[in-house]
């Protein structure tokens, strides 16, 4: 019998609402209140997310305060993202048994293949890092720059050399939750003034997106493919769906109490 997961298309969404939704459907998965669930979304202004241990100091707050642009500190980890003219993920799945249950980088080496089939279905190329590197082989400039799309991790996935698909995780003993950004369009003005230039110049790694490569590319195609990648990859079939009104209600509540405080977006 072929299980029967979530597929959740929210559309764009505010930052701190975004963040609060991708934890609050976490928790109902890892409760047994909804199966596996993916979900795609975006932003309804161009946002600021960074990982969850990351200092605030990488990102120049004055501007954004000035042009208006929200700053979101996510649940998982992983450096800085601009997000604007993108196709964002999150994934939940329990962990304590079945395919996700073998540890944090056998998840992300599953992830990162179905995200690839998907772009490789929409016509690209994709390279995926799929080998760990020892300490002390990473470039330091890499290692010192706060945004996400100027290094690339295990299980992350680039094209052209650019990488393209940025992910981290969240994880609990029983559970999961995977955050990535795919972007469609590179905002390299906004970026540079966003972040602080000195700690990302030298980086030969290209911010870039898909639409740079090919510009007539249709973001509905690639969200199917990812839908239907997905369930090839781990032999199920997804359920249509939207966010439970128990996930809403709590989304609301973590949206006031935990991602629009101060406290926690500026906590490091």
């Amino acid at each position: 019998m072929i299980d029967s997961w979530r597929f959740i298309d929210t559309g764009p969404c505010g930052a701190a609402f975004n963040m609060a939704l991708d934890e609050a459907a976490a928790i109902s998965v890892r409760e047994d209140n909804s199966p596996p669930t993916l979900r795609l979304y975006g932003w309804e202004v161009p946002s600021v997310s960074i990982g969850c241990f990351q200092k605030i100091g990488e990102v120049d707050v004055e501007h954004c305060l000035r042009s208006h642009i929200p700053i979101v500190r996510r649940p998982t980890g992983g450096r800085a993202i601009l997000h604007g003219d993108e196709i964002t993920y999150s994934f939940a799945v329990k962990t304590s048994t079945g395919v996700f249950s073998k540890g944090l980088f056998d998840s992300y080496k599953k992830i990162s293949l179905a995200l690839g089939e998907a772009l490789i279905k929409t016509g690209f190329d994709p390279e995926l890092k799929l080998l760990k590197e020892s300490r002390g082989t990473a470039r330091s400039d890499i290692q010192k720059s706060p945004l996400c799309f100027q290094s690339v991790s295990y299980g992350e996935i680039s094209v052209n050399s650019g990488k393209i698909i940025g992910s981290a995780q969240k994880r609990w003993q029983d559970g999961l939750l995977q955050q990535g950004s795919i972007p469609l369009l590179a905002d390299r003005e906004n970026t540079s003034r966003v972040f602080r230039s000195s700690s990302h110049r030298g980086s030969d790694i290209p911010l870039c997106g898909l639409k740079d490569m090919v510009p007539d590319l249709n973001p509905y195609k690639l969200k199917e493919a990812i839908r239907a990648s997905f369930e090839e990859m781990f032999e199920v079939s997804f359920i249509m769906s939207g966010p439970s009104k128990e996930e809403i209600s709590l989304a609301r509540e973590l949206e006031a109490q935990k991602y629009s405080s101060r406290l926690w977006t500026f906590n490091r």
